[in-house]
């Protein structure tokens, strides 16, 4: 096999390969930990001030809902849809938002030369 620029077959520049496996395996190991950990997390969206409050895990999964009952008025029907689709779309970009701050603090973490 051709050497390449660095010294190693594939232009590793000397890179540890071992322990670029052993950071990535790490790194996988932590997410599925991160994972398991914000399926046990709750956050709740809210609308109407509050009116309708639904709760979802950390994986975006709707656990719970309230309706407070001024928020139901059998003529206004389709307000009442509206804020539990604004809650729920609420509580979803909040639990997102966790995911992605905890993954940042798992791949920041690691150094992966050339990956991140």
């Amino acid at each position: 096999m051709r050497k390449m620029p660095g010294g190693m077959p594939g232009g590793l520049g000397g890179m540890d390969l071992g322990k670029m496996m052993k950071q990535a395996q790490k790194m996988q190991e932590d997410i599925a930990k991160a994972q398991a950990s914000l399926a046990d997390q709750t956050i709740e969206g809210t609308a109407g001030g509050g009116a309708v409050i639904v709760t979802v895990n950390g994986q975006r999964e709707m656990v719970g809902i309230q309706i407070k009952p001024e928020a139901v008025d059998p003529a206004e029907i389709e307000m009442l849809e509206d804020l539990i689709l604004a809650a729920v779309r609420d509580a979803q970009a909040k639990a997102a938002a966790l995911a992605e701050q905890q993954l940042a603090s798992i791949t920041g973490q690691i150094n992966l030369p050339g990956l991140l």
